[in-house]
């Protein structure tokens, strides 16, 4: 569905990707993984075109889109939950709802209401300004909100940063569902052993760099990410 091949990054000076490939293939989950500035979300904002690659290629679905404006990419089948959540805190939970299908000719409540029997909390929370609602509450709309395109492709940027470790349990089983309801996703996370749990395959970034990948069942029993991600001894 989505290959990245030997993909440059640079901010001026500064080169935040050195040439990075990776995939990701339909049905999917796919987990990066990486320290504070290795790259992971400069990887995520090339993939929805908020920055291009000024070397290498992103193909989605057999297409070029790698210059390809930003707001462009809903339209293609890419949906990005950014790094904080971004949901509009003026807005309510329906509204923002709303805002999701924004690139939507067809009549979306059905979606709507799918959202709801997703994410029941929201139901319950539809007339709520977004900018009231819990930090799990807000990742949960930020994640219904991105649904409302009906993407097939979800980015997710560090869908726990922040939230109590029974929130993040919930977050993740979410992901899960999402993915067997066919959309596929990559997901940057720094709970690795959440994220791999859950995932099918896994990269490393170091330093702007895919230092090793593979399957996530054997990333979970690699002494290197046991050491530095799990917090146990190699």
């Amino acid at each position: 569905m989505l290959e990245v091949k030997n993909a440059v990054v640079r901010y001026g000076l500064i080169t935040a990707l050195h040439g990075i490939s990776l995939e990701v293939n339909k049905g999917e989950i796919v987990a990066l993984l990486g320290a504070n500035g290795a790259g992971k979300s400069t990887t995520l904002r090339m993939l929805s075109g908020i920055h291009s690659a000024q070397e290498g290629e992103v193909i989605f679905e057999g297409r070029d889109i790698t210059k390809v404006s930003a707001h462009e990419f809903t339209k293609l089948g890419i949906s990005h939950v950014p790094e904080g959540r971004r949901i509009f805190p003026q807005m309510t939970v329906e509204e923002n709802l709303d805002m999701g299908a924004y690139s939507r000719s067809d009549s979306y409540n059905e979606d709507i209401e799918r959202m709801y029997e997703m994410f029941p909390i929201l139901k319950e929370r539809k007339k709520q300004l977004g900018g009231n609602l819990s930090g799990g509450e807000q990742q949960m709309l930020a994640i219904a909100r991105a649904l409302m395109s009906k993407p097939r492709l979800l980015l997710l940027d560090e869908p726990s940063m922040g939230l109590a470790p029974k929130i993040i349990q919930n977050i993740f089983k979410i992901i899960g569902d999402i993915r067997d309801s066919g959309t596929t996703v990559f997901v940057v996370e720094q709970n690795a052993a959440q994220a791999l749990r859950i995932a099918d395959r896994g990269y490393v970034m170091e330093n702007g760099r895919i230092a090793f990948s593979d399957l996530a069942s054997n990333l979970l029993d690699d002494p290197r990410v046991r050491a530095v991600y799990l917090g146990e001894s190699a």
